[in-house]
């Protein structure tokens, strides 16, 4: 069975910082592109950030550059976001998604492939 899960997620204050990892079983990542997204009530889902199959290309949305950063290891079969300088509009659900390609995807939904459950990320004082 294929499944995408990520964990990571909790309450933080303003200011600080959370890894969240996407861990994949029943498939290798291999030769998937990942991106994470996020969704805010009330809000549609927006990607974050996006990464290629073999890690040397990324994107950034303009929301979160220079604050998050995209990684992975194809050995852990895991892909990871470092989220620094939080603020709570960052709070949302983030998601991972496999696109089955080797180059990056636009940071677009339909773009991908596989979803994971998803993990909250609450920034609040």
């Amino acid at each position: 069975q294929l499944q995408l899960v990520e964990s990571g997620g909790g309450l933080v204050q303003p200011g600080g910082s959370l890894r969240l990892s996407c861990a994949a079983s029943g498939f290798t990542l291999d030769y998937h592109a990942i991106g994470w997204f996020r969704q805010a009530p009330g809000k549609e889902r927006e990607g974050v950030s996006c990464i290629s199959s073999s890690g040397g290309s990324t994107n950034y949305a303009d929301s979160v550059k220079g604050r998050f950063t995209i990684s992975r290891d194809n050995a852990k079969n895991t892909v990871y976001l470092q989220m620094n300088s939080l603020k709570p509009e960052d709070t949302a659900v983030y998601y991972c998604a496999a696109a089955l390609q080797l180059i990056l995807p636009d940071l677009r939904t339909d773009e991908f492939d596989y979803w994971g459950r998803g993990t909250q990320v609450t920034v609040s004082s």
